[in-house]
């Protein structure tokens, strides 16, 4: 079999706006689900006690449901229901953030619960408020023992932005799909995608590892 690369190169510039697409869809999708995630875990660690049942069935059945589930429920069941249509790039940004947030809430919940109590309790002697704890003396040391959890939830993120083709975003995965039918050449740019993912992926990983090392002894307590 000849391998013919000439589609990637005569395309290259169709290639990276997807590419853009993908890059955008991922960096929001992890901040706004990290940010959901810590919202989440702090209802359920200091919520009131009748939120928290609610809390656990939302992270129990977004980690049950597949992510392509709920993009596809979001992009087309939810505006039968609401009369409220979204934009193919909104519903994936929905659907990642509904989806990841779960994870993100429960790696944030471990993080806060793995401070040793005592350090809490020393804080309250000294005068410092619940607020003042979680962010002076909590946060600090949970958000470095997180990051490798962190790195996970941006990698997910990114590799989860795929999904979002079956929509029509406009992302990396559905350029490909499209230069493919119309080259012929599904080996090729499978590959160069397959490439472009791993030269994203894996200078994330190693950077958040690397990050990791150098701070883990400030999270040590």
């Amino acid at each position: 079999m000849d391998l013919d690369f000439s589609p990637i190169a005569e395309n290259w510039r169709f290639f990276a706006t997807g590419l853009g697409v993908t890059v955008v869809l991922s960096v929001v999708s992890a901040a706004s689900s990290i940010l959901a995630g810590l919202v989440i875990a702090l209802l359920r660690l200091y919520g009131p006690r009748w939120l928290r049942p609610l809390l656990v069935f939302y992270i129990d059945s977004m980690r049950a449901i597949p992510v392509l589930v709920v993009l596809v429920w979001i992009y087309f069941a939810f505006p039968i229901l609401v009369g409220l249509n979204f934009a193919p790039f909104w519903a994936a940004l929905v659907a990642l953030t509904l989806h990841i947030a779960a994870y993100a809430a429960e790696v944030i919940r471990a993080g806060i619960e793995s401070i040793r109590p005592g350090q809490t309790r020393a804080a309250l002697a000294l005068g410092m408020s619940r607020a003042q704890i979680l962010r002076k003396v909590l946060l600090p040391q949970a958000t470095i023992r997180m990051l490798p959890a962190f790195g996970s939830i941006l990698t997910m993120a990114i590799k989860d932005t795929a999904i979002a083709s079956v929509i029509a975003v406009p992302e990396l995965m559905h350029k490909a799909e499209t230069v493919a039918g119309q080259s012929y050449r599904p080996v090729e740019v499978s590959s160069a995608v397959m490439l472009a993912y791993f030269l994203i992926l894996f200078p994330v990983t190693r950077g958040v590892d690397r990050l990791y090392q150098r701070l883990a002894h400030l999270g040590r307590s």
